[in-house]
């Protein structure tokens, strides 16, 4: 499976229908699209994810958003998106990969930890302050986030 990253600095509804299934706040999206880089990813000129990457601090890359769309879930793209951010960073000279993700994300961890990032971190009640609507996950409402880390 060839997948192609396009880096973007337009969003079509189709790109942020995507980010959105990821982040459900259109004002977090649209914030750190603006400050960061975004890549869709193509298989076989269909769109079948997006990625935003965005320098945090001196040396660390954060992985923002990344989205598969569900036709293509469970497929391995995650994983290879995540696989490109990772080589973006060693190209850049970052040391460190960073990722946040939902307590209840439980598939999302499971990829994470497998690719050997490691939990920094909690942010306590995250998801409740920064979301006006509830989100529920998994049969959970969803509070933390829990940050993980790769060093590279």
């Amino acid at each position: 499976m060839e997948l192609l990253f396009n880096e973007i600095n337009q969003l079509s509804n189709e790109h942020y229908s995507l980010l959105l299934d990821a982040d459900p706040s259109k004002k977090l999206v649209d914030d750190y699209t603006y400050r960061g880089l975004t890549y869709e990813v193509l298989l076989n000129e269909t769109l079948v994810g997006v990625v935003v990457l965005l320098p945090t601090r001196p040396e660390t890359l954060e992985i923002v958003n990344v989205a598969v769309h569900p036709n293509y879930q469970k497929q391995g793209i995650g994983q290879k998106i995540i696989l490109f951010a990772i080589g973006y960073a060693k190209r850049n000279n970052y040391r460190s990969i960073e990722i946040g993700t939902g307590s209840t994300s439980l598939g999302q961890l499971y990829l994470y930890q497998k690719m050997d990032f490691r939990i920094t971190g909690v942010d306590t009640d995250f998801f409740l302050h920064h979301y006006s609507e509830e989100i529920m996950e998994n049969g959970l409402v969803l509070k933390d986030m829990i940050r993980l880390r790769l060093d590279i």
